[in-house]
C-alpha cells in the first residue's frame, strides 16, 4: 500500500489532483470551492499557510499528528480520524441499482443532506470530485455517497457518505457505497476512506463493507486571524 497515504492531502495536491491545487513552494490548498483541505511540504514552517489563506478562512490539515497553530492562526478543532482501506471491497448486491448516479439537477439536494448531516467538509463543487450516487424516497434524496481524494494512482477515497436521520437503520447507505466502490474497482482503484474515530456506527458499517483500519490520523482545523 502506497506510503502516500501517510500524507493524503499533500499527496492528492501533488499527484492525481494537482490541477485543483492552489499555492506553490511550501504550502498548498485545494480550490476552496471543493473544500478546505491544505497541506505543507515536509519540514516546512506552518507560517507559510498565511500566503494562501485569507483572514477569516479555515483550512483542514489531515496528518499523522496535530499541527500546532502558527502565528496568525487559531486552532478551531482537532479530531481523531481512522484511515481505512478496502482491499477486498464488498461486491454489489441485489437492489443496489436503486442507487442512482447524481447530476447537476441534484446539486441543491446533495448540499442540503451533506451540510445537515456533516459527514465532513462540503463545498459548492465537492460533488464534482467524481461520481456520487444517491437513494431516493420519491423526490427526496435519502442517502448518498461519492468520491473525494485520489492520493495516488490506484487509490480513491470514498466520501460524502450521509443519510437523513429518519432513514437510518434501513440499510440505505450501503447501496450508494457499493455503487461507488464498484466504480473504483472497475477502473482498478482500491477504496480508502477517512472517518471520525468517535463515530463507531460508521466504522462498523465500513467494516461490514470490507474496510479495515490502517491507522489513526488527525484533522487539525485552523482559522486565519
Amino acid at each position: 500500500m502506497s506510503d502516500r497515504l501517510l500524507r493524503p492531502v499533500w499527496s492528492m495536491l501533488t499527484g492525481p489532483q494537482a490541477h485543483l491545487a492552489l499555492g506553490d513552494g511550501d504550502a498548498l490548498r485545494i480550490d476552496p470551492r471543493y473544500g478546505p483541505f491544505a497541506a505543507l511540504r515536509d519540514g516546512a514552517d506552518a507560517a507559510s499557510l498565511a500566503a494562501i489563506v485569507k483572514p477569516g478562512e479555515q483550512v483542514w490539515l489531515v496528518e499523522l499528528d496535530e499541527r500546532p497553530a502558527p502565528a496568525g492562526f487559531n486552532t478551531v478543532r482537532v479530531a481523531t480520524l481512522v484511515q481505512m482501506v478496502a482491499e477486498k471491497p464488498a461486491p454489489m448486491q441485489p437492489g443496489d441499482d436503486v442507487a442512482e448516479l447524481l447530476g447537476e439537477d441534484d446539486a441543491a439536494a446533495m448540499s442540503e443532506i451533506a451540510l445537515a448531516t456533516k459527514p465532513g467538509p462540503w463545498g459548492e463543487r465537492t460533488r464534482l470530485y467524481g461520481d456520487f450516487y444517491g437513494v431516493r424516497d420519491g423526490p427526496r434524496l435519502a442517502a448518498m455517497a461519492g468520491e473525494r481524494m485520489r492520493p495516488a494512482a490506484g487509490l480513491a477515497e470514498l466520501s460524502g457518505v450521509c443519510t437523513w436521520p429518519d432513514y437510518r437503520g434501513q440499510g440505505l447507505a450501503g447501496k450508494p457505497i457499493r455503487r461507488v466502490m464498484a466504480g473504483f474497482t472497475a477502473r482498478g482503484d482500491v477504496p480508502i476512506l477517512h472517518s471520525y474515530a468517535a463515530n463507531t456506527g460508521a466504522k462498523a458499517l465500513y467494516e461490514s463493507l470490507g474496510f479495515k483500519t490502517r491507522r489513526e490520523m488527525v484533522a487539525t482545523v485552523l482559522e486565519r486571524l
